[in-house]
Order: structure tokens, then sequence, then C-alpha cells
């Protein structure tokens, strides 16, 4: 964190939220709340991109996504598979399974030239943010 910011945070610490006290209730509920928080369809797509350069399997795939702080799949899995399965559709990936019967996704050349889109997209989206907020 900049010094700038850090000093804005002591000093709103000592001012601002003296009289401010979270039990461990209120705490838990507001963690629970920002993990939540709706992630972009674009952010899900390329972490999912991202994560497929390499072969994986389904499971692999929501534990690497719960890692990353996307839970949108997890008490629904039948979303991510469904996702996987219009990917493969597309022909932005490929399946294979292996002779334990576990069946692993990964990327296409198709699939890495969505991956490149998709980065372009979100670079320059952090652009016009970085120019608007230095500006």
């Amino acid at each position: 964190m900049e010094d700038r910011l850090k000093n804005l945070k002591k000093v709103m610490d000592k001012r601002t939220f003296t009289d401010l006290n979270f039990t461990d209730r209120h705490q838990k509920a507001i963690r629970k709340e920002i993990n939540q928080l709706e992630v972009s369809d674009d952010e899900i797509l390329l972490a999912i991109l991202q994560l497929l350069v390499q072969e994986k399997t389904g499971h692999e795939l929501t534990g690497l996504l719960r890692g990353r702080g996307i839970q949108k799949y997890e008490n629904n899995e039948g979303f991510l598979y469904t996702l996987l399965h219009r990917l493969e559709q597309s022909g932005c990936i490929e399946t294979n399974w292996d002779e334990s019967g576990a069946k692993y996704y990964r990327l296409k050349d198709k699939g890495r030239k969505l991956l490149n889109k998709v980065e372009q997209k979100r670079t320059k989206r952090r652009f016009v943010f970085k120019e608007l907020f230095e500006g």
C-alpha cells in the first residue's frame, strides 16, 4: 500500500472509526456479503480460460475457482459444467477421459484466441480506470 494511503488509514483509524465496534457475528455477516458479491461473467470466463491453459478436471477447476474467490458455482456446479459444455461445443476447449474415467478439459487454439481477447478487454478497462483515478 502506498504511503499516502497508509497515512490516510492511520488518520481514519484515529478519528473516524474510534467509536465503531463490530461483534464477531457482524464481522462474519459482512465477510459473507463481500464473498457473495457477483463476479462478472467476463471475470469468470477469464478465470476458467486461464486455468484451462493446462489440463484440469471439473473438480480441480471448481477448487481453483474457489481459491480465486469465485463462489458462483459453490452449491450448484451444474452451472460450471454447462459453461464447460458450451465452451466445448463452440470449439474453445477439448475434453478427454483418462483410464480412471476422469474427464479432463483443455484449451484449444480457438480458446487461446478467446483468452487473449478477454485479457485485452480487461487490460483496456484497467487503463481507463487508471487514467480516471490518476488524471
